[in-house]
């Protein structure tokens, strides 16, 4: 995309603006469905990032695979889910925080090296021109890149159980205690044969 320089640094100004904005509402809005509409917003702000950037396949990708799939796949759990649990302190609670906080901060860690070390004035005047961006990105995936890509692919599949096991209903319980005594619930009532009916029938009649 061939944009003035102001055109694009205002362009660029908009929507970081966006997806800091809607990142914030994602974290502190307390209804899940509003932050799970601001992460479609977040998501669809980065394909325009990439859009200003030249790389096409890439926002496409972002819109199609981020937006038109985890996102949808976040809304369908959030709505499955119908459970009204009361608030309780879980045991060894600050293991968890203690864990998450090492995982944030080794993460932010990793983000801020690789901001500091990344080179990032680049030469105007690009000595080799690439026409077909899908086939240029697919040999860097399944060469250079095949195992974060993998990481990926396993990430998104940690991502759809995840989901999964929060729109899941609440276990069926192994004995159901009925009028006649307690039955198995997890079993179906087998079917009375005819010789059965018959001898059930004629004892119903001889009672009355």
């Amino acid at each position: 995309m061939n944009l003035a320089e102001g055109v694009q640094i205002i362009s660029f100004a908009i929507l970081a603006a966006l997806v800091i904005i809607a990142a914030l509402g994602v974290v502190l809005l307390e209804n899940i469905v509003y932050s799970a509409f601001l992460l479609g917003g977040v998501f669809i702000s980065i394909s325009g990032i990439y859009i200003l950037l030249n790389a096409d396949f890439v926002a496409a990708a972002q819109v199609l695979i981020y937006v038109g799939a985890v996102n949808v796949l976040i809304l369908f759990a959030i709505m499955l889910v119908n459970k009204k649990q009361d608030y309780s302190n879980l045991p060894r609670r600050w293991i968890r925080r203690g864990a998450t906080a090492l995982v944030c901060g080794g993460l932010f860690a990793l983000l801020s090296t690789m901001i500091l070390i990344t080179p990032w004035p680049i030469e105007t005047n690009a000595t080799v021109v690439i026409e077909n961006t899908v086939v240029e990105i697919g040999k860097h995936f399944f060469s250079d890149f095949l195992l974060p890509f993998e990481l990926a692919s396993v990430l998104l599949l940690m991502a759809m159980v995840g989901a999964i096991v929060l729109a899941r209903r609440d276990f069926i319980p192994d004995t159901l205690v009925t009028e006649d005594g307690v039955s198995n619930s997890l079993q179906l009532p087998e079917r009375l044969s005819e010789l059965e009916s018959r001898e059930l029938s004629a004892a119903k009649s001889s009672d009355s």
